[in-house]
């Protein structure tokens, strides 16, 4: 550093000095002074140099020479862009009515390997200025730096350094820009430069548009720890990224040439869109991979919630359309497929309103237009995942000799299973079930099934998720490509900390029997039922309905300026109807002038009554998430819908009452993270999670989520050779059902008789046995559908696919099934309690964090236990009523035994007997060091309570943890 500068002077010497050495032309004050039109904006001087150099023609042609006629054409450009911006001037030009052609401002093709758009791109004129004046009005107003590109300026930054005298950062940048820049002046009017930093030596903020105190900042930090600001560079600035990566002239062409563009929405209003720099970067990394590695790769990008992935995704796409090697597409086409139609639409009005993308963009309505666009290839196409599985009925064929670009919006839904499946072998045209040519001999067809179900060699996939699943990375290559967290995100202020204002629910029941006779349950499965049965009991659902409408209307109805919202998640559609009827009829009975919508898939019947979505609500349910828009509607109840990929800003408060676990919890809880202005905060009312569980659903993406083990198929060999043991089909058996399978139109008689006779053979097991085999079916039916994506599966695992299909379907369900009795007509509710505690902040731990793909397989299943209904009633009551404190601590015990690891590795890999045993030790100890009340209690075993705790609990355990 020059120390005779100060260090804010230092910093913008240090900017100018690089971009000189690296194919700028610095203009000094003194020069840009004379050279720069403050009317206009413009430096005419390098404006006209450039024009008179690349297009002598046009120079002659409009007498440019001539002062009067600059005078006209300035005028003109002027016009030019105020009406359509400075994006597209420098992309198309202008029109000048003498001039047959657009006048050309900027020349932005460049081809490497092509000398003519290498020539012409090194004759534009890259220049930086310093201290500009710029004002007509004020002309004692300087701008630190401006960008100029052939004499238009194109970027202004504003400099502070938090070493000098005034300690000043970029956050005094920006509110120089609110208080001291005015868009009146033309250099700082709307569409007249793209971006405009604030910065100073650690941390950079953008904005496209000044407008005073409304002037809105976004982060332009690299993000450091998987967080917000930028890690700590070896060549002296955190921030010299701006002037080495963005500034660098190749790069910032591709910005102005590919990223930027202006947004109008409904109203007609206009937004300038320019990336954020992990858009930038994720974008940059990709295309530069798949230019140097080619087709057939796979990309896994973990993006946040916040992150702009639709902007990501568009840019992506046009991108990779334009992608050549050797004058040729790497691929045909790029097809964008999301897991969701509301994520769909606004993707495809993203590609659309991409101006130039308009004429190569299709949005896929149907599968009949899907196969039409693929096989026309179109250049990008816009479609939902669901309508894969359609598209297997079309010729598609042709496409094998096609290259395709997939990017898939939230990859853990959407690249899983049959969807999947069907997806890949479409675009890799293995199998046409409509070719009428020679029929392929048996092993042929079971081969191209295999490699059809594998990711195509001639795609590439492109997976954005903000959460990925275990087998997700074990899909994609176990490691992500490329991050941008939700520690960033909240840090950087694009998405609300969900956790921050966090209150859970204690619920306390007591049940009584209704019939005199003491029928003998399971006792399990009872359980399970009771507490379905108390949960959805019409005198909870009273009490928590008003506890909900109190708190909305004080905490939460004047938030946002009094346009604050609500979502109420339900467990099913029962509970949910039984919520939005309490909770309207509380609304009105309060005399306030809101409203509450239901959601949900179907039709449900409620007193002989049909009811849908669309007859509750009064209107159709397309419409639902547009009405809920309206001011009067504040409440939205649901029963799995609108928990993913629905955005509304103004969702303030969720109270929740279902089971919330994994990417699920994450998923729904994340509907209240949406930014917004007078948005500060949010609030979560949980009746039936407790805090620990929902840290341990969100810790995993809260920064990187790794993977901890590895994918191990040959325990698939154990799976089938136990099912092979039972002795229940033959290979001649699988295979004439792969046969029926080949063929197509082969009638369902010709194979009814084989799966039949598996099918007594099946009834002739022991139940055990019986059970056994249908997890074991089932087990490798999900399996096989995972693993099929990642690895050449062996022919005989593809033939039983197809034999076991068609035979657990026909399989009859399990004798033990009738162990129970329809809760409401033995038991009824006699007293419930709901106790509050205390509100929280659930703080995540700033740590990479490990999921582990648990791929294992298991053969057995859970006895039942039975008892007599007194006994479970009595059970009951002990654990979920509120008599006796002690019972509460039993309640808390199922988590911490489980954080045990060798209590955890039992439930996991080994049978009832011997989670048992290791159950007994640990529980001792974990009571020893817990409430002597309960210890003694146990130690005693008074009233069978160690026989009834530990049985209890391991049915808890096992019914939580265990695969099924």
């Amino acid at each position: 550093m020059n120390r005779s500068l100060n260090p804010e002077a230092a910093l913008e010497q240090e900017i100018i000095n690089y971009l000189s050495n690296h194919g700028y032309l610095y203009i000094k004050p003194s020069d840009i002074k004379n050279s720069f039109n403050k009317e206009y904006a413009i430096d005419q001087d390098r404006l006209f140099s450039f024009i008179e150099t690349t297009q002598p023609n046009v120079f002659n042609v409009l007498n440019l020479a001539d002062q009067s006629a600059r005078s006209k054409f300035l005028y003109n450009l002027d016009k030019a862009i105020k009406k359509d911006g400075i994006i597209s001037v420098l992309k198309n030009g202008i029109k000048i009515y003498q001039v047959s052609s657009n006048v050309i401002l900027f020349y932005h093709l460049l081809d490497e390997k092509d000398p003519d758009t290498k020539i012409k791109f090194e004759q534009n004129i890259f220049s930086v200025s310093n201290q500009l004046t710029y004002s007509d009005k004020n002309k004692q107003l300087e701008l630190d730096l401006c960008i100029f590109i052939n004499g238009l300026p194109i970027i202004t930054i504003e400099l502070k350094s938090r070493s000098s005298s005034t300690n000043w950062s970029y956050v005094d940048a920006m509110e120089q820009y609110k208080n001291d820049r005015s868009n009146l002046d033309t250099l700082f009017s709307f569409k007249r430069c793209i971006v405009h930093f604030a910065m100073d030596e650690n941390d950079i903020a953008f904005s496209t548009k000044i407008d005073g105190d409304k002037t809105f900042f976004m982060p332009f930090n690299k993000g450091k720890d998987n967080g917000a600001g930028n890690p700590i560079s070896n060549d002296g600035y955190m921030t010299d990224y701006l002037w080495k990566e963005i500034l660098d002239k190749k790069n910032l062409t591709s910005l102005i040439k590919d990223f930027c563009y202006v947004l109008k929405d409904e109203k007609n209003n206009e937004k300038l869109i320019f990336p954020r720099y992990h858009q930038w970067r994720v974008v940059t990394k990709l295309v530069k991979d798949a230019y140097e590695n080619k087709v057939g790769n796979k990309y896994l990008i973990q993006h946040s919630a916040g992150s702009g992935k639709s902007n990501s995704i568009t840019w992506l796409s046009y991108k990779l359309v334009g992608l050549e090697k050797d004058k040729k597409p790497i691929f045909d086409s790029v097809v964008v497929i999301t897991d969701r139609n509301n994520l769909d639409q606004q993707i495809s009005n993203n590609l659309d309103q991409f101006g130039h993308l308009r004429t190569i963009f299709a949005h896929a309505n149907d599968s009949n237009e899907l196969a039409k666009f693929l096989n026309d290839g179109k250049k990008i196409i816009a479609t939902t995942i669901q309508k894969f599985p359609y598209i297997l009925d079309k010729d598609t064929s042709d496409l094998a000799n096609k290259n395709f670009a997939i990017i898939i919006d939230e990859a853990h839904s959407s690249q899983a299973g049959e969807y999947s499946k069907n997806s890949n072998i479409a675009i890799s045209g293995a199998i046409n079930p409509n070719n009428d040519t020679e029929e392929p001999e048996l092993d042929d067809y079971i081969y191209n099934f295999i490699k059809a179900q594998k990711m195509p060699k001639n795609a590439s996939f492109f997976a954005f998720t903000a959460t990925p699943k275990a087998e997700t990375l074990t899909l994609f290559g176990e490691k992500v490509f490329d991050l941008y967290s939700m520690k960033q995100a909240i840090q950087e202020r694009f998405i609300l900390d969900v956790l921050k204002n966090y209150t859970t629910y204690n619920n306390y029941y007591k049940i009584i029997k209704t019939i005199k006779e003491n029928p003998k349950l399971d006792a399990l499965r009872t359980n399970i039922e009771l507490k379905a049965y108390t949960h959805g009991h019409e005198v909870p659902i009273k009490e928590k309905s008003k506890i909900i409408v109190d708190h909305f209307i004080t905490n939460v109805s004047w938030k946002i300026g009094n346009k604050a919202k609500a979502m109420v998640v339900t467990k099913n559609i029962d509970t949910a109807y039984k919520y939005h009827t309490n909770i309207s009829k509380l609304l009105k009975e309060k005399r306030t002038n809101y409203e509450a919508l239901i959601a949900f898939s179907g039709e449900w019947e409620d007193s002989g009554v049909k009811r849908t979505e669309a007859n509750i609500n009064g209107f159709s349910d397309y419409l639902t998430a547009k009405k809920f828009k309206e001011d009067k509607y504040r409440f939205l109840v649901v029963a799995d819908k609108y928990q993913t990929g629905y955005d509304e800003p103004l969702l303030n408060a969720m109270y929740v009452d279902k089971k919330l676990s994994g990417v699920r919890a994450v998923q729904t809880l994340s509907r209240l993270n949406r930014c917004f202005k007078g948005k500060d905060d949010t609030f979560v009312l949980d009746f039936y999670n407790d805090v620990d569980e929902i840290k341990k659903a969100f810790q995993p993406y809260y920064s990187e989520t790794l993977l901890i083990d590895e994918l191990d198929p040959n325990k698939m060999y154990k799976l089938l050779s136990d099912l092979d043991n039972k002795q229940i089909y033959t290979d001649k058996d699988i295979e004439l059902v792969v046969n029926w399978y080949k063929k197509r139109n082969m009638e369902l008689k010709e194979i009814n008789p084989t799966l039949d006779t598996c099918v007594d053979l099946f009834n002739k097991l022991s139940e055990d046995n019986q059970d056994k085999f249908k997890i074991g079916i089932k087990q490798f039916i999900k399996e096989y559908n995972f693993l099929a994506n990642i690895i050449e599966t062996p022919k005989e695992w593809t033939k039983k696919y197809f034999f076991f299909n068609q035979l657990v379907k026909r399989l009859p369900k399990s004798k033990k099934d009738n162990l129970s009795i329809p809760i409401p007509e033995i038991i009824s509710l006699q007293n419930y309690r709901l106790e509050e505690n205390d509100q929280t902040h659930i703080v995540l731990e700033d740590k990479q964090s490990e999921i582990s793909l648990n791929y294992k397989y298991y053969d057995y299943k859970i006895q039942p236990v039975t008892d007599t209904l007194d006994n479970l009633v009595s059970y009951f009551n002990d654990f979920f009523g509120d008599n006796d404190t002690v019972y509460q601590h039993i309640y808390e015990l199922q988590s911490n035994l489980y954080k045990q690891a060798t209590l955890r590795n039992a439930i996991l890999n080994s049978d009832r007997e011997n989670i048992m045993l290791e159950l007994e030790k640990v529980l001792k100890k974990e009571l020893n060091n817990g409430d002597p009340e309960l210890f003694r209690k146990y130690i005693k075993n008074e009233e069978r309570f160690k026989d009834r705790l530990s049985s209890w609990l391991l049915d808890v355990l096992i019914q939580q943890y265990k695969p099924s």
